[in-house]
């Protein structure tokens, strides 16, 4: 039986990016886990190790990454940008993140969301996401001449915390009630022993997700902000 377009999308790479060791499992762990359960690969780039932190130090939480990834059946790499708490928007970031998109070649993106009021490393590195899904595509880009251009289909903004959400985009609601799902997701934050120990980020996230699906009429829920306006094929099914 010839695969079905969308069975064929299920097969193309989901990149999701993070200023921080946990900002993907704390903002959208639940995503990941329904796509890896899905059958879509999932690989992670994380661009500091964490060390500007007050608790834990760069190895214990690239251990702790290392870890919530496995849990929720993503891959990981970690790339150095200008340090924890000292990203700056530079070209040079742009590029390079535009030469990973090139390489992992992903249909989908997550990103932190640009809003500012939030860890300055979360909105900076959610702009140079976004700047580098262009110049992925460029083709005459003197520096990623060495690898084909890539154009992703879709970009997702994510909200680490309730503040990062942006006002005027309408979200998409992932649904993320499955048992199982939410059970990877809680065990993918709890990874993350040097953080969560110390505040309730795990419960915070669980109830913003809780107030998301009853909203809905589901259980729970995550929301993601396109990047772009969604176009659909129809009124019951995606383009």
């Amino acid at each position: 039986m010839k695969p079905t377009p969308s069975a064929n999308r299920r097969t193309e790479p989901l990149l999701a990016f993070g200023a921080h060791p946990d900002d993907i499992e704390l903002a959208c762990g639940g995503v990941i886990a329904l796509e890896v359960r899905s059958g879509r690969p999932v690989h992670f780039v994380v661009c500091s190790r964490g060390e500007a932190g007050s608790r834990g130090t760069p190895r214990i939480r690239t251990a702790e990454a290392r870890r919530a990834a496995q849990i929720l059946g993503a891959t990981i790499e970690f790339i150095k940008l200008d340090g924890d708490s000292h990203l700056e928007l530079r070209a040079r970031h742009a590029i390079a993140l535009a030469g990973i998109l090139r390489r992992v070649r992903p249909a989908v993106v997550l990103a932190p969301s640009t809003v500012e009021n939030q860890h300055p490393d979360h909105a900076r590195l959610g702009c140079l996401v976004r700047d580098a899904a262009r110049l992925a595509r460029y083709g005459g880009l003197r520096e990623l001449r060495s690898s084909p251009p890539h154009s992703i289909r879709r970009l997702f903004f994510y909200a680490v915390t309730p503040e990062a959400e942006p006002t005027g985009v309408q979200p998409v609601l992932i649904n993320v009630s499955a048992p199982s799902i939410r059970d990877a997701w809680t065990s993918s934050m709890k990874a993350h022993a040097s953080q969560v120990s110390a505040r309730p980020y795990v419960e915070l996230q669980l109830a913003r997700a809780r107030v998301r699906g009853l909203g809905a009429g589901i259980g729970h829920a995550i929301a993601l902000f396109p990047g772009d306006p969604l176009v659909l094929g129809g009124l019951d099914s995606e383009a």
